[in-house]
């Protein structure tokens, strides 16, 4: 892939008499901090993984400026494993490195394909080959972002295909290395032994990134963030009504952070539009954006939880 080479601000050391390289000028050329910022301002917490991605970033600059003011460089390993619990803004990271790859001219678009098991593994004999291949080939010039990626290895089925599209996976990571990244995504336990089993990938990625899960007050200020940017609000009791969902439902199996609070939301919507269309009536604009404690407080959550009491008594 043909990089496009950017100039190289230099002046003059007042001392040594050479030529120094002048890394904000470069800093504001790249537009690396744009990225970053929006990462930090889109995403509630996560500070160790936006720590990891500033310092993934710093060292990409710095291998991009040593290529171009010539200093012999080796290129850097792109791939890459985000693990953690689901809902934890690992496709949002994602979607921030490929831009950060394209701007520095790792990768040529930065787009982001995901993939799941379904998108790459076929059926039958001779099905896998040609799905895997065309998911890389749309993915090419950015990254391709595999969720659940534990799920493609299968030993207890010998009839499954799924390590027929991991060694096309690693012959596409290998061959594309100046214009595919592979992110590979999933609980940190299972990745582990994904990539146990899998040595060949192991060896191939050297970012590792943790998600950790979200804290109740994060979580929280997710909301908060979710409701503004739609327009919608908590009143003061359905604020507490949703304090105390969310406590619940942060209990439950299968909860996952962000997106359990994404889908709770907009089912408050769905039950606020179907009371304010029965009730009927002239209303004032607020009322469009006012979420009631009893959109909140009709969930399964609420009924679970009684029932459990229940039984506990």
């Amino acid at each position: 892939m043909e990089v496009q080479q950017k100039e190289v601000v230099l002046s003059k050391g007042s001392e040594e008499g050479i030529s120094l390289i002048d890394i904000g000028e470069q800093l504001n050329q790249f537009r690396i901090e744009e990225v970053l910022e929006d990462l930090d301002r889109e995403l509630v917490g996560l500070r160790p993984v936006k720590q990891r991605v500033k310092e993934i970033a710093s060292f990409l600059m710095v291998q991009r400026l040593r290529e171009i003011a010539g200093v012999v460089t080796e290129p850097p390993s792109l791939h890459m494993s985000f693990t953690g619990p689901p809902g934890t803004g690992k496709t949002t990271v994602a979607m921030k490195m490929g831009k950060i790859l394209h701007r520095l001219g790792y990768v040529r678009k930065g787009h982001l394909i995901t993939a799941s098991r379904e998108d790459l593994v076929g059926q039958y004999v001779g099905h896998t080959a040609p799905k895997t291949k065309e998911v890389i080939k749309r993915a090419m010039g950015g990254v391709l972002f595999i969720d659940e990626a534990y799920s493609l290895y299968r030993p207890e089925s010998e009839r499954d295909y799924g390590q027929e599209a991991i060694e096309i996976l690693l012959q596409a990571m290998e061959n594309n290395r100046k214009d595919l990244v592979v992110i590979f995504a999933g609980y940190q336990d299972r990745m582990e032994l994904f990539f146990q089993m899998n040595p060949g990938l192991r060896s191939r990625i050297t970012h590792h990134i943790q998600f950790p899960s979200y804290t109740y007050e994060e979580l929280l200020a997710i909301a908060d963030l979710m409701l503004k940017q739609q327009m919608y609000f908590f009143d003061e009791e359905s604020r507490k009504a949703f304090e105390e969902y969310l406590k619940l439902r942060m209990q439950q199996p299968l909860f996952a952070n962000a997106r359990s609070v994404r889908n709770a939301i907009d089912r408050f919507k769905l039950r606020q539009a179907a009371r304010l269309i029965q009730q009927g009536g002239r209303i004032p604009p607020t009322e469009l954006m006012r979420i009631d404690q009893s959109d909140i407080r009709q969930s399964r959550v609420f009924k679970e939880a009684q029932l459990k009491t229940e039984k506990e008594e």
